[in-house]
């Protein structure tokens, strides 16, 4: 009983979601709506468990369980608690994109629940095994989501797309595990870092630990393991594409911060350089090429690109753990609010767009047709490009504060040259919604309106950004 209570948020949603899976088969197509609320309602009570844990572990400890192939620690409960809202805000999306698209499946709350679930494991690993098992119970979903919306041809060659590389990048990380295991004798993160600490780096778990950066470095898109995100988040819908921005990226740096700073990965100097080199090509790279973006969405998913950057700036800093840990989870929090606020606008622009325009020109004068869509996505971007007063310039502080104390500097700096440079791209989307107007649009009278849903999912991620922008001890506090 003591090992289940400790995987308490992710046993419920396993169990829910396939008991789930039994019930949707007594619910008529056009009732689907009710296999959403019941995910929800599994994702709620996830979430009340997450905080029962983060409560009750007040002293902040590490406890383990299933013969030590599980842990919880205050960094694993918050990141549960970030997988449940993050579900809550996508499912709360999808009342109404999803029907209007006819996409509203009661598969895709199944295999996005078994998703979060992996996702959720994945913060409670503490052996390499466990790792592996998360990551594939996370993304095999993932695959089949991408491609939801068939017969469209961008859904289906979106999850070929992303299905082929995701199996690729999967073998980089088994061998990766393999070549660990033969180096230490052992797949127990805790165990390699002991030996790690008395001295014992072999050349064979530094190559092990490349393999693994290399997969993990796909699951969050860094530079050079990018080349499925655009794509893959261009052609799947709306509300998968909000969902892989902000829970998968956060999963897979749930397994750095636990092999690459908290574990054995930060004793390895030429690992750490490595992490520091990746970290500044994804800063640079991502913001370049998302300078040339005409698409939203195509802009948003190199965005998210550059972020993998700033936050593989901080699993570099590993001169100082703790702060460096506690920054990348923040960061997480905070890039997860707002970019489901800024999917939440996508979502519905996609509503009313059946063929899923996501151009500029879609959203001129968008603050004249609805001002509260126009606002949400003028915070998001403003907490992107990382504004003062707003979580993403906490988050992007705490990062590069990070990497300063850790020696970094010049890393630290190339972030600020390149959230600077970011500001081109969002604030040409800001000009386009409250600076011009569509003539087209004007003549017709083209009014949005914004379903119940969708409007309470992005004020209450609007308000967490703003929230977190001016008090960041709300989080931060919840660490100590």
């Amino acid at each position: 009983m003591q090992d289940l209570m400790l995987i308490l948020p992710p046993l419920i949603v396993f169990l829910g979601a396939t008991a789930l899976l039994l019930v949707d088969l007594k619910i008529a197509d056009d009732r689907k709506e009710t296999v959403a609320w019941i995910a929800m309602f599994l994702l709620v009570g996830a979430l009340i468990a997450a905080v029962m844990l983060l409560y009750f572990n007040r002293t902040g400890d590490v406890l383990y369980g299933f013969s030590n192939m599980i842990l919880t620690d205050r960094y694993a409960a918050l990141l549960d608690i970030v997988f449940a809202l993050i579900g809550i805000g996508v499912f709360l999306l999808t009342l109404r994109y999803n029907r209007v698209h006819q996409i509203m499946r009661g598969e895709f709350f199944v295999l996005t629940l078994f998703s979060i679930g992996g996702m959720m494991l994945m913060a409670h690993a503490a052996n390499l095994v466990t790792i592996f098992v998360a990551l594939e119970m996370f993304s095999i979903p993932l695959y089949v989501l991408c491609g939801v919306a068939r017969p469209r041809l961008d859904s289906e060659e979106s999850s070929l797309k992303y299905f082929l590389l995701g199996a690729f990048a999967s073998g980089f990380l088994v061998y990766g595990i393999a070549l660990m295991y033969g180096a230490t004798g052992t797949l127990d993160i805790a165990t390699m870092l002991k030996q790690v600490e008395r001295g014992q780096a072999p050349l064979l778990l530094v190559i092990g630990a490349g393999l693994m950066l290399v997969g993990l470095g796909f699951k969050v898109a860094a530079v050079p393991f990018h080349m499925w995100t655009p794509d893959v988040y261009d052609g799947a819908p709306t509300t998968v594409t909000a969902f892989m921005t902000t829970a998968t990226k956060a999963a897979g740096f749930a397994a750095l911060v636990r092999v690459f700073l908290l574990g054995p990965g930060a004793f390895v100097g030429s690992l750490v350089s490595a992490i520091a080199i990746l970290a500044a090509l994804t800063m640079i790279f991502g913001n370049l090429f998302a300078l040339a973006q005409r698409s939203v969405k195509r802009m948003l998913a190199y965005s998210s690109i550059a972020h993998a950057g700033y936050l593989l700036a901080g699993i570099a800093s590993v001169a100082n753990i703790g702060q460096s840990a506690n920054a990348v989870i923040f960061y997480l929090a905070t890039y997860a609010a707002t970019s489901l606020a800024a999917f939440g606008v996508l979502s519905e622009i996609g509503s009313m767009n059946r063929d899923e325009d996501h151009g500029l020109e879609r959203y001129t004068g968008l603050a004249k047709r609805n001002p509260a869509l126009a606002w949400v996505m003028a915070l998001a971007l403003f907490s992107l490009m990382g504004m003062p007063l707003t979580a993403g310039f906490t988050g992007k502080y705490l990062l590069f504060q990070s990497a300063v104390s850790s020696g970094l500097n010049w890393l630290a700096l190339l972030g600020v040259i390149t959230s600077v440079i970011s500001a081109f791209y969002y604030l040409r989307v800001i000009v386009h919604m409250f600076m011009k107007e569509d003539a087209t649009v004007a003549a017709n009278n083209e009014q949005y309106y914004v379903s119940k849903p969708s409007l309470v999912m992005m004020t209450l991620a609007s308000v967490a950004v703003v929230a977190l922008g001016l008090l960041p001890t709300l989080l931060l506090n919840m660490f100590a």
